[in-house]
């Protein structure tokens, strides 16, 4: 399995998506990505000057076992190392999952991904868009 860590953070493991689509095929191929502002930026900075962080998992077949994971942004070199770990042992995207995630880290991010490389078609709102609450009456006097 190979491995790539560099500066600027970016780190690698595994097979990418169009390297496990063309070992798989595109049938059997799921891919979960994400991207944010790292918390690290979250004060100080306007909104157009974060940096982003991403990140993509790689999955396989029915049982979705990981077979790549993929992270640019700060403490990525750090942060892959773990899961390369969890890859090299073969496990599924339900694994990570079921993690607790430790928070508030970067990392939370890989183990807390919604499953948008499945349903992201059928989805009727664009992802991040709120839905409104419904209307709350407020009671009489206390």
């Amino acid at each position: 399995m190979k491995t790539r860590v560099s500066h600027p953070p970016i780190g690698t493991i595994g097979l990418t998506e169009p390297e496990a689509i063309a070992k798989y095929g595109q049938a059997n191929v799921t891919a979960y990505t994400s991207s944010f502002s790292n918390l690290f930026y979250s004060l100080g900075k306007p909104a157009d000057h974060k940096p982003q962080t991403a990140m993509k998992l790689v999955c396989i077949g029915v049982q979705e076992t990981v077979v790549g994971a993929h992270v640019a942004g700060l403490g990525a070199d750090e942060m892959i190392q773990g899961f390369g770990v969890a890859i090299k042992m073969g496990a599924y995207k339900s694994d990570f999952d079921n993690i607790v995630a430790i928070h508030p880290t970067a990392s939370e991010e890989m183990v807390t991904m919604a499953p948008w490389g499945k349903i992201k078609d059928q989805i009727q709102l664009p992802y991040g868009t709120a839905r409104a609450p419904p209307t709350f009456k407020q009671p009489g006097h206390l």
